[in-house]
């Protein structure tokens, strides 16, 4: 699987793109849960893994808030939390977790691997027709989404764990159309 969408970073994930990846080519419940997760929350590949279920569901169902660990997070900045929205929410409550993991490994064994779910995604990027995405295109396509909505990136930041604005600016594209409508904004007379 090609892991960049264009200058060394993931690819960026259409509307449609997302559609037919929840639709047809994951092909359980915890495969959308799983990516759900990623696409959600913004995390990487890893900190979804390696979720406990205590962290999004407890007696009463899904929680509103899904609790990434400071352990599981790169460089085990801090733990976040983050609100869980209402899709995310769908896939979570259809999905079984396991006792102790949100997602568990062979034979119930310890969190699946990160690579066993790049195996996962890479089989339904082929089946519906995707090209150049990695499990890092949720985490990118989520960031410049709400970049674009106009969530603040002070914001978007706390949701991420990056550790700078500049390393969160790495990660969310800019296209043609808005530097013309940045330069076309641009009114003095």
């Amino acid at each position: 699987m090609k892991a960049e969408g264009g200058h060394g970073q993931a690819k960026i994930l259409t509307a449609d793109e997302i559609n037919r990846l929840f639709v047809d080519g994951f092909s359980c419940d915890r495969d959308r849960a799983l990516f759900g997760v990623c696409l959600y929350t913004g995390c990487r590949i890893n900190e979804a893994c390696t979720l406990a279920t205590s962290d999004a569901i407890d007696s009463k169902g899904v929680k509103d808030n899904l609790i990434i660990r400071k352990k599981n997070t790169k460089g085990q900045q801090e733990t976040r939390e983050i609100a869980t929205a209402t899709e995310l929410r769908g896939y979570l409550e259809r999905h079984q977790p396991g006792k102790q993991h949100l997602f568990s490994g062979r034979h119930g064994r310890g969190h699946i691997n990160p690579r066993s779910a790049a195996a996962i995604l890479e089989e339904a990027f082929k089946t519906v027709g995707i090209e150049g995405g990695s499990t890092h295109s949720f985490r990118r396509t989520a960031l410049t989404q709400m970049a674009n909505a106009g969530v603040p990136l002070h914001v978007i930041q706390k949701i991420s764990g990056h550790k700078s604005l500049q390393a969160l600016q790495r990660y969310l594209a800019v296209s043609e159309q808005q530097v013309k409508d940045a330069i076309a904004a641009l009114k003095f007379l």
